[in-house]
């Protein structure tokens, strides 16, 4: 028999971005790139965000979209004593508020908003870079690991909308949990 778990969450944030901001020495600066806070991003079953810089690239097919807990940002600005951060300078896609991410990971899960669906399978933690450090604060990528979000691999199409939306999943969440960091554990091999 198979639980189906509901949550109201809210899409913050709709990152769209053709290219890398991050690459290279965090002390040469981030690249000038154009980077979209999409009203709405169309979503492809297997291949990411349309116009996204992982959009059908092979090596980012079970990680093409990321899932991230603005309340994980909140915390660790709190942390650091730090003002709010600008939640598009992580550059994950779908920045949510009101859902606990990490058990999501090795599930299938579904994400409604404003009338449509898509289908996701929780891939694995979204590890921070370096580049947190320089963008966001000192000390930021570190308070990030645990909590930079969650790599998704889109199963069905669709378009996700900014605003109220629904999390439905098959394992039951604590929202209560969202900035919390979890423990990360070495994979293990079969």
């Amino acid at each position: 028999m198979t639980h189906e778990f509901r949550y109201d969450v809210e899409i913050l944030h709709l990152l769209v971005s053709p290219a890398h901001a991050y690459f290279g020495r965090a002390r040469d600066g981030a690249a000038d790139v154009p980077t979209t806070d999409a009203a709405s991003a169309e979503v492809v079953a297997g291949k990411g965000i349309v116009g996204d810089r992982f959009f059908g690239k092979a090596a980012h097919m079970d990680a093409a979209v990321t899932l991230f807990a603005v309340e994980s940002l909140e915390a660790i600005a709190a942390e650091l004593g730090a003002a709010p951060f600008d939640p598009l300078l992580t550059r994950r896609n779908v920045v949510l508020r009101g859902i606990e991410l990490p058990p999501l990971i090795g599930q299938d899960f579904v994400l409604e908003s404003a009338g449509g669906s898509v289908a996701f399978h929780g891939g694995r933690h979204a590890h921070p870079c370096v580049w947190m450090d320089r963008v966001l604060a000192p000390g930021a990528h570190k308070a990030m690991r645990g909590r930079g979000g969650l790599r998704c691999r889109p199963l069905g199409s669709g378009t996700l909308h900014r605003g109220p939306a629904v999390l439905v999943s098959p394992v039951p969440l604590d929202p209560g949990r969202a900035g919390q960091a979890s423990v990360l554990r070495p994979s293990r091999l079969p």
